[in-house]
């Protein structure tokens, strides 16, 4: 596994599975990461780091120069909150807080950015800077705009930045990720349909029904992307909820009609279309019926698309941590979204996903689910990766040779 001195790294690794389980036992959801943000801080400043907090409100950024001269700045990114989960594992590092669990292995990201931190401090010797970014809020879609907004790159400028996460299923040991669109844009929508309330069985015909909007609405969105979005791009439109009205009284019809929902896409004009489309037809189908409707959209994350020189520089970490042969260069593209995209669409970036094998069980378990670990024989490769991604980003222009000349 990679080039870095393993004997430095396995020495300090039952340091890191126990930070691991202590950050896994005490989860912390968006911008309430307070004591995950003040553990990362004082072991930054514990080994030598210069620490700076409370950027977007709870996160925290690392700085460390090189021992050699180089003027390259580049970012490696780890997440840090959790997710509002019941954990139903049983282990005894297992959520003390409840309600809340780390479900998609951000204890590990952030003890592997943690753990390269910590290597790297030993042994500063490549030519440049590294900033180590713990980014908040990552899972409600706000922690990287509110680290931008307080200036995350205009403080601490990169050249490029970094994104590494865990993939249950894929064995520990290997790698992958794919040049390009890699993660979908996301957006969620919330359509309020009113009418006046009437008597469903009696008098039908002196309310104005909003739930016939609500029904033509619903099927009519399936329309944008069968019609409206091109073949070759693409897209997914979902309901994930529709409430109103009162189950206790099925003869009432309703004066309002929610339907919520979600969005996908690759392609910045594909949104568009669904925005277009996705107002035309509810304020459509109002009128039709006599209703009126407030749309209201929550944009969230922009497509996640890795730079290609970025990529390069990823690829080749890759390659010297795992081997060739376990590293895959054309993952499939996925629907999920990540507001690593908000740092990638400002500064040259690229995003890992790296294999997490199963869990403590034998089993896969999907991040987001309430079974799911991250897993601990995966840190080493994630510190080699973060150090190997180091050495081969900020190497220098000039070679030393064995007597120390300069090649």
């Amino acid at each position: 596994m990679s080039s870095i001195d393993r004997s430095k790294l396995d020495a300090y690794m039952p340091d890191l599975i126990a930070l691991r389980h202590d950050i896994h036992a005490h989860p912390e959801t968006a911008f309430e990461e307070v004591r995950t943000s003040a553990l990362v801080a004082e072991k930054l400043r514990e080994w030598g780091i210069e620490v700076h907090e409370g950027i977007g409100r709870t996160g925290v950024v690392g700085v460390l120069k090189g021992s050699r001269p180089g003027q390259r700045r580049i970012g490696l990114r780890a997440d840090i909150d959790a997710l509002h989960i019941f954990e139903r594992n049983a282990f005894d590092y297992a959520s003390t807080v409840e309600g809340k669990m780390h479900a998609c292995g951000h204890d590990g990201h952030t003890t592997m950015l943690l753990g390269a931190a910590r290597y790297l401090a030993q042994d500063p010797d490549f030519a440049g800077t590294v900033h180590f970014i713990f980014q908040p809020a990552e899972e409600s879609a706000g922690g990287a705009p509110a680290m931008m907004k307080d200036g995350l790159f205009d403080r601490f400028p990169c050249d490029a930045v970094y994104g590494l996460h865990t993939e249950p299923g894929r064995p520990v040991g290997e790698i992958a990720s794919r040049i390009g669109p890699a993660l979908a844009g996301s957006m969620s929508f919330h359509v309020t349909f009113k009418g006046t309330a009437g008597h469903g069985g009696a008098a039908p015909h002196l309310a104005d029904d909003c739930t016939i909007p609500v029904a033509h609405f619903i099927l009519g969105l399936q329309s944008i992307v069968g019609r409206k979005v091109a073949a070759i791009d693409a897209a997914v439109i979902s309901i994930g909820h529709i409430s109103g009205g009162s189950k206790g009284s099925p003869n009432v019809m309703p004066a309002e009609m929610l339907v919520s929902g979600t969005a996908r896409y690759f392609r910045d004009d594909v949104q568009q279309i669904i925005l277009r489309g996705l107002r035309d037809q509810a304020e459509l189908f109002a009128k039709a019926s006599n209703c009126s409707v407030d749309i209201q959209i929550n944009e969230g994350t922009p497509p996640l698309v890795n730079h290609p020189e970025a990529f390069e520089s990823a690829l080749a970490a890759a390659e010297k941590t795992f081997g060739k042969d376990k590293v895959e260069r054309e993952r499939p593209l996925s629907t999920g979204g990540e507001d690593f995209a908000y740092f990638a669409n400002t500064v040259p970036g690229t995003y890992m996903w790296m294999g997490g094998g199963v869990g403590p069980d034998g089993l896969v378990h999907d991040v987001h689910t309430d079974r799911f670990d991250f897993n601990d024989a995966s840190i080493p490769y994630g510190v080699s990766y973060w150090v190997n991604l180091v050495h081969t980003e900020l190497r220098s222009d000039e070679t030393p040779t064995q007597d120390g000349e300069v090649a």
